[in-house]
């Protein structure tokens, strides 16, 4: 039961969107797995995942696509190997750290949905135009949405210091550098539409921060949406409310803009200058705004 529980709680704290994913990245996993393999029926043409792929993964056939549109948000949540998962999840769950850590969690499942959406678009558009690339096979993996999150990051705080076994202390703009390149340029298998998808994921994550630090959200309506249906299933609070002097426009623009403004200055202090040259206070800011 304490297992449940904890699901529960995982779910049930908004601030907790790195483990959400995970979770729900590794449910997919377990029940996908246990239908391709258990249950045989559902299955067609000798092949254990067909049916999965069918329904789940991201086909680059256009026609098919307009009756299995929920595969451009499926797809990112959906593996059939353990290294795959395993590999997806660790590297999420490392760097997502980081990133949660600056911007939040709200952000982070942003740069996640939106970077798989951008790496699943990439990889239509490529399949359909240069017919020539080894991409007919349909996509599937967080790995796009996971390469967002891993460049967007780099992108926010590039000289932050990771420890790595056999290599001493190296800059995150390195580490995202070389798993890019390892993934995307000098993979020589032939997932051709996987290599499209993590370019997709890649530029999302860059240009988001970048416009991010220019005080321009590029995910703001999702974020604002994944807020509204988050309270849908929340337990509406019986206390009485307390109803204050709604500001006026040039008030709360005034507001908003002075404390962007202060966001955006203490994020290029970070760019500059890292992390750890913050004061307390501007640490605390930065905490207090990730969360809205």
């Amino acid at each position: 039961m304490s297992f449940i529980e904890d699901l529960k709680t995982v779910f049930k704290n908004k601030d907790n969107g790195l483990m959400k994913i995970i979770v729900i990245n590794i449910a997919v996993f377990i029940v996908v797995n246990l239908i391709s393999n258990l249950l045989p029926e559902v299955t067609v043409d000798d092949d254990n995942y067909a049916f999965v792929n069918n329904w789940l993964a991201l086909p680059s056939n256009l026609s098919e696509l307009l009756s299995h549109f929920w595969t451009l948000i499926t797809y990112m949540f959906l593996h059939l190997e353990l290294m795959h998962i395993l590999f997806n999840m660790l590297w999420l769950y490392w760097i997502g750290k980081i990133f949660t850590e600056y911007l939040g969690s709200q952000k982070l499942v942003s740069t996640y949905l939106f970077g798989g959406l951008a790496g699943g678009v990439l990889f239509i558009i490529a399949s359909n135009l240069f017919p020539y690339l080894d991409s007919t096979s349909p996509l599937l993996g967080a790995s796009a949405g996971v390469m967002a999150v891993v460049v967007g990051t780099a992108t926010l705080v590039p000289e932050y210091v990771i420890h790595l076994l056999f290599f001493g202390t190296v800059r995150l703009k390195y580490v995202a550098l070389i798993s890019f390149l390892l993934t995307t340029v000098l993979d020589f298998s032939i997932n051709t539409g996987g290599k499209v998808a993590h370019l997709g994921g890649a530029l999302f994550g860059y240009v988001y921060i970048k416009q991010l630090k220019k005080g321009n959200n590029l995910s703001i309506n999702l974020s604002n949406f994944l807020e509204r249906l988050i309270n849908i299933f929340k337990t509406k609070s019986k206390l009485k409310k307390v109803h204050k002097r709604a500001k006026s426009d040039y008030e709360f623009n005034a507001e908003k803009s002075a404390k962007q403004k202060e966001v955006d200055k203490i994020l290029e202090k970070i760019a500059n200058s890292g992390y750890e040259s913050l004061s307390k206070e501007e640490k605390t800011t930065l905490f207090s705004a990730s969360k809205k």
